[in-house]
């Protein structure tokens, strides 16, 4: 079972990923369609900002049916 925080660090480690793939000068040899790909990815991907700001509605939520999408990070 995943726990809030391992999603949140997940989510991160995805945003870095894809940050990565259209530097090139850190991924060489990257083909143009996939940075083009992980750019396109990252103009809706959600921020630490709007998941911290999840993160803690959720956690002012009493409800203990509900299930928590993201939890706070480490890496904040």
């Amino acid at each position: 079972m995943t726990i809030p925080i391992e999603r949140t660090n997940a989510v991160i480690h995805t945003e870095n990923f894809l940050y990565n793939l259209i530097d090139p000068k850190k991924t060489p040899r990257v083909p143009k369609a996939i940075r083009e790909q992980a750019r396109h990815l990252l103009r809706h991907y959600p921020n630490r900002y709007q998941m911290e700001i999840i993160a803690e509605q959720q956690d002012k939520n009493l409800d203990p049916l509900d299930i928590k999408v993201f939890g706070k990070s480490f890496y904040y």
